[in-house]
């Protein structure tokens, strides 16, 4: 029988739609609920044996066995806790809140309900990554000692500055709701979670573009193109931009793991680039899709040297992010069903949530460093035992 699923939020993120609507084979959309009436009117062409709401009460009491969060951050606890509350299984894109106490509240509450919580960090699943996760694994370069990610965002100005992500009201800043993927990442690599942060950051290029508008019941396609180019001469951005636009910072991980964090959201070129040094080696990815490759280096060099060994990323299925989407929905639809552990984790999703905000707040004061507060060890356990309670 198909699991039922809700979707909260017909945006951008609903594309994810596409692999967990498949009738007959294992779950089916039945709900979908939005505010804005040109996304229900879009989600009742794609769906027309779906309900069609505006209303989340209605969507949680219509028989859904699970709902996918795709809403703006700033709702993602909100939602969530209100899905979790009347016992419907929660998929929570990422980032898991913009806020620290509410996304504890997240897990507290999943916790006291039992019921089952699922962040969609999907890069977990993402074949660069995975690879590279895998040669550490396998003690090639030694223990971790350092990690290093440079994210060169070049659709940044199309895809944060002329929609909600632009305003701090609704996303706190950029170092959260797009670099909780990497720093997320980065803890993965280096098998630790961030302790300490301190960060620097600014508004350069954006803030002076005048040409502003609102674009309310406009959707991102609407208004992406490779061809937007320069960034200073785009147009059409958000009435409100007081987000970062460059942020650096700098992160002291458990058992002394050093790493850092670098995001532009002006470059002409959009990928990211790992690098993790270990007591034996380092590797370092060039390009993050299928055609690039993960670099090793594990023998002592002259200067720059090839890499000592190669290894392709490999092609993964057709779907979005490299597959890893079409992985996650996979992986989700699985825990709903039968639980038991996944690679993503709701303690991860905090910590990397926890070193974005805090690090934002470094940002915006005097860069200097801030503690990370440690989650009770308890709730650490039950999400560790798949969130079985003991």
């Amino acid at each position: 029988m198909d699991l039922k699923i809700g979707i909260i939020g017909f945006g951008a993120r609903a594309s994810l739609r596409e692999e967990v609507h498949r009738p007959g084979q294992g779950s089916r959309v039945t709900a979908v609920c939005d505010l804005d009436a040109g996304a229900r009117d879009a989600a009742r062409a794609e769906l027309p044996e779906a309900l069609i709401t505006d209303d989340v009460d209605e969507l949680l009491a219509s028989g859904v066995d699970a709902v996918m969060v795709l809403t703006p951050d700033h709702t993602h606890a909100e939602l969530s806790i209100r899905a979790l509350e009347a016992g419907v299984a929660v998929f929570c894109e990422k980032p898991l809140a913009i806020d620290l106490a509410d996304a504890d509240a997240m897990l507290e509450t999943a916790r006291r309900t039992g019921t089952r919580l699922y962040i969609g960090h999907n890069m977990r699943h993402m074949p660069v990554v995975t690879l590279m996760r895998r040669l550490i694994q396998e003690g090639r370069i030694g223990e971790v000692k350092a990690v290093w990610c440079r994210h060169f965002v070049g659709h940044g100005g199309d895809f944060y500055f002329k929609d909600w992500h632009a305003d701090r009201t609704y996303s706190t800043g950029l170092l959260l709701q797009k670099g909780a993927h990497d720093i997320d990442v980065i803890h993965w690599l280096a098998g630790a979670y961030t302790e300490q942060v301190a960060a620097m950051g600014e508004l350069s290029v954006y803030g002076d573009v005048t040409d502003r508008r609102d674009r309310t019941g406009e959707r991102m396609p609407d208004w992406f193109s490779v061809d937007n180019w320069p960034p200073a001469s785009l147009t059409g951005l958000h009435p409100t931009i007081d987000v970062e636009d460059i942020s650096q910072v700098n992160m002291r991980l458990a058992g002394g793991i050093l790493a850092s964090y670098q995001q532009c959201h002006f470059t002409p070129d959009y990928w990211r680039n790992y690098t993790v040094i270990g007591t034996e080696g380092r590797i370092e990815n060039v390009g993050d899709t299928a055609g690039g490759v993960v670099n090793l280096w594990n023998r002592r060099h002259r200067g720059y040297a090839e890499p000592d060994e190669v290894f392709p990323i490999e092609s993964a299925p057709d779907a979005g992010h490299d597959g890893a989407d079409g992985l996650l929905v996979a992986e989700f639809l699985r825990f709903v069903r039968d639980g038991g552990l996944t690679e993503t984790s709701p303690v991860a999703a905090r910590e990397a949530v926890a070193a974005g905000i805090l690090a934002t707040q470094s940002l915006r004061g005097d860069g200097s460093a801030v503690a990370v507060p440690p989650l009770d060890p308890d709730l650490v356990a039950y999400f560790e035992r798949g969130q079985i309670e003991l």
